[in-house]
């Protein structure tokens, strides 16, 4: 349902401290505050607490209006709500709410104003701190046998691919992530032919790793079957039909238990993977690390994402650890992804290659020799940006 709902706790109240005490007078008080501010009583009720506060609802014809006191904190919660279904009662909520602030003199207002009838699309980036991205719609959600996932259309990023609840991937903007994925690796290398990508189901990653002429095989391992059929269906600028493409072989496996097996070497792997935690935290193991670096040929490179140096600067340093305990070149990159809300850090991992080592004329080169198509974030002066690390980022990851 279309509506507002204005929530605040207000503390330290410079009121008479009757006011806190008294729920009959200020439900007389407030019904006339109701209908000063346009809005409808249909009913009202207040329990007055023995010794203590009150807690009081009003039902309006809109909808509701509800408090509780505290006075032994000098404080209360208040809850305002209409809906804006036949009429838009925003301004009228907002002269109530304001009414009853006006009326107990907080020093403070914790205020949140919820737009009800649009999806806000939450997500923390750890417990103090996230973003969030407004959704005109939700076009579906399914349960697989790992994740749910969901799909939303947005305004901004127009459809957004979530799996349990974070962002994965959208239209307008994924270029972002799956370029610097795969690019600042695959460019140094003089021609790779062979490469790995783990997860990845929306077909980003393979996309850009196709658009290089040497590549002979992409090799896609994704575990959950759902998050590639949904990615066919729904995020076609996204893969741009690289699940047609002969050179992409997609198996659904276990990408730890693929690595483990393979007798095959590559000169990328990517890890394209959720966040460390749960069971994806087996997959930033050390030891899974150093099965990766076997499965490289001599000149081969690993990337993964390693998380924000902003919200998890933990991660970010204990995962470079672990990577520089198994490579000999370890170069963590930063740049800002709009759809995780956040500066981000990836890693290029290597025993040969030193992608920070090429100059940004070179990588024009290679862009050019090798006819790269379609790169809106990717070139020569990037190449070189995303390697140039704060001194906060530099002290995460050593030198």
């Amino acid at each position: 349902m279309n509506g507002l709902h204005l929530i605040g706790d207000l503390s330290e109240c410079r009121c008479d401290p009757q006011h806190l005490l008294d729920g009959a007078g200020f439900k007389e008080k407030c019904i006339d505050m109701v209908r000063d501010s346009g809005l409808t009583v249909m009913d009202a009720t207040f329990k007055q607490f023995d010794d203590s506060g009150f807690t009081g609802t009003v039902v309006l014809a809109e909808s509701h209006v509800a408090i509780h006191t505290w006075p032994e904190n000098n404080g209360l919660t208040l809850d305002v709500y209409v809906c804006n279904y036949s009429a838009d009662n925003s301004t009228k909520a907002h002269k109530l709410f304001d009414a009853i602030v006006a009326y107990f003199q907080p020093e403070e207002i914790a205020k949140h104003e919820i737009a009800r009838g649009e999806h806000l699309l939450v997500e923390p980036l750890n417990d103090s701190i996230g973003f969030y991205v407004k959704a005109s719609r939700q076009i579906g959600e399914w349960r697989t046998k790992y994740q749910k996932l969901s799909i939303y259309d947005t305004p901004q990023y127009g459809k957004i691919f979530r799996l349990d609840e974070y962002n994965m991937t959208s239209e307008r903007e994924e270029f972002v992530y799956h370029e610097n994925l795969i690019h600042p690796a695959l460019t140094v290398h003089d021609a790779p032919r062979n490469v790995l990508i783990i997860g990845g189901g929306d077909g980003g990653s393979s996309e850009e790793a196709l658009k290089h002429p040497s590549v002979e095989r992409v090799t896609m391992v994704e575990i959950d079957e759902d998050v590639i059929n949904i990615a066919k269906k729904y995020f076609q600028v996204v893969h741009n039909g690289v699940f047609d493409n002969p050179r992409l072989h997609v198996i659904i496996e276990d990408g730890m238990k693929f690595v483990r097996e393979t007798q095959d070497k590559f000169d990328l792997i990517a890890l394209d993977l959720n966040d460390p935690v749960g069971p994806a935290a087996a997959l930033y193991s050390t030891e899974f690390f150093q099965q990766c670096r076997q499965a490289l040929s001599p000149e081969g490179l690993l990337t993964l994402h390693i998380g924000s140096p902003t919200a998890h600067p933990e991660r970010v340093a204990e995962l470079t650890k672990r990577l520089k305990g198994v490579f000999r070149i370890v170069r963590p990159y930063t740049m800002y992804i709009p759809l995780y809300g956040a500066q981000w850090a990836l890693a290029v991992c290597a025993d040969q290659l030193d992608p920070k080592a090429f100059a940004s004329d070179e990588i024009e080169r290679r862009i050019e020799a090798r006819n790269l198509q379609h790169l809106q974030f990717y070139n020569g002066d990037t190449h070189q940006g995303v390697f140039a690390l704060p001194n906060f980022v530099r002290d995460l990851v050593g030198k």
